[in-house]
């Protein structure tokens, strides 16, 4: 039997408080770019371990420091003065009975895939340099991986908490940034760097939008094209959001800190498209949580998700499943308005038998939380965990999205 608690809640349902506020940093932020990389860092040694060794060998790649190169933004196009840095932290298993994995090659190559795929102007092999750090395990961790038990235990004695479903505000915040990072955009602006951060302030039933986006140089021939550019982009974003979550009102700030008439530097210009080209450095765990967005008025776990092994380690699994329990449940019990759960590891212990899980239910109004419903929510979260071995295969291959 597994220790699962229902409770009830009579806090105020976040839709109907008066102030939230949600940020979401967009794919080309540092913060971002470290969680991204390093979470295929995982992936890549996740399958490397599998091909040869038939199971997921002890890792967590999941400390990285992407360390801010030098520029000299230009109106028509500037250069790049030094190379950004991505430093790669941490643990991994090396070798198995005299067999050897290439951690470093596998580390800098996935790397420099995804900044091919995901970064337009980024060139891996010039823009950045690479220091591995992955070190060996320690004895203690490396062996829950040879234990011949049907369940991995634990790792970490560790917490994590998740809720659903979103709100409109995370939803309008989540689907802002995706909409300027989507090719469809980029094609028809691509000065629209992918460094971009969207942060949303909802008073009442009126939503204000705060986007900062990096323009890439080379599109831009002085400040009045900037400008231009900048109104065109900013009309269309309004025009995206406008009329969607049923807001009364939806406003949108673009690039904030611009002042006219101070050339390159009164405009964010940068030469590759992200603030990590030369002025901002980034690292893992900084960014978004692991449903995308980063919302102050829920509560919100310390743990950093991306990077760590998908089959041990609970500040990757219960951080991700807590979110996928607090959905699924309501889904299936929809007197549930606003749910939160809450998943405690004990290290050693089977990943699939926490020390608790504790849902925590705000109901619709006229609903009741009755034996009935408690039980139909414990139902749902019992079975999500004894699944959990699927729900780490779709981690295992980088299905679910981390950050």
């Amino acid at each position: 039997m597994r220790n699962i608690l229902v409770n009830g809640s009579k806090q105020m349902p976040l839709e109907k408080q008066m102030v939230e506020i949600v940020e979401r940093k967009g794919i080309g932020h540092p913060d971002s770019m470290c969680d991204a990389i390093m979470d295929q860092v995982s992936v890549g040694l996740s399958k490397a371990y599998l091909d040869e060794f038939g199971s997921i060998m002890h890792h967590n790649a999941d400390k990285s420091l992407l360390v801010a190169g030098e520029v000299e933004c230009r109106f028509g196009g500037g250069v790049v003065n030094e190379p950004m840095l991505l430093i790669f932290g941490d643990r991994a298993t090396f070798e198995v009975d005299g067999t050897k994995i290439p951690v470093g090659d596998i580390a800098v190559q996935t790397a420099k895939d995804w900044l091919r795929e995901n970064l337009r102007f980024v060139d891996p092999d010039v823009h950045m340099r690479y220091q591995v750090e992955l070190k060996p395990g320690s004895q203690g961790l490396t062996d829950i991986f040879k234990r011949k038990e049907c369940m991995f235990g634990a790792n970490d004695t560790s917490a994590a908490v998740g809720y659903a479903p979103l709100s409109r505000t995370e939803r309008m915040v989540l689907e802002t940034e995706r909409y300027v990072n989507s090719k469809e955009f980029k094609a028809r602006f691509p000065v629209a760097g992918e460094d971009v951060k969207v942060m949303g302030y909802r008073m009442g039933d009126c939503l204000d939008l705060t986007v900062a986006m990096a323009f890439v140089d080379r599109f831009v021939s002085g400040e009045n094209d900037y400008m231009e550019k900048k109104d065109a982009i900013l009309e269309d974003v309004t025009k995206f959001v406008g009329g969607k979550g049923g807001f009364e009102r939806v406003t949108v700030n673009l690039n904030t800190l611009d002042v006219e008439g101070r050339g390159v530097d009164g405009v964010y210009l940068t030469v590759l498209g992200t603030s990590a080209d030369g002025a901002d450095s980034g690292q893992v765990g900084r960014g978004n949580k692991a449903n995308g967005v980063i919302s102050l008025n829920r509560p919100i776990g310390t743990e950093a998700a991306a990077g760590k092994n998908p089959v041990s380690h609970v500040g990757k699994i219960y951080n991700t499943l807590s979110h996928r329990i607090a959905q699924k449940v309501c889904d299936e019990v929809p007197e549930a308005a606003e749910v939160c759960v809450w998943l405690l590891s004990q290290i050693g212990k089977p990943i699939d038998q926490p020390a608790i899980a504790a849902a925590q239910v705000v109901m619709d109004s006229g609903s009741v939380l009755d034996n009935s419903v408690e039980k139909r929510i414990r139902d749902v979260i019992d079975a999500e965990l004894a699944n959990i071995e699927d729900f780490c295969q779709e981690l295992i291959y980088g299905r679910i999205t981390v950050y």
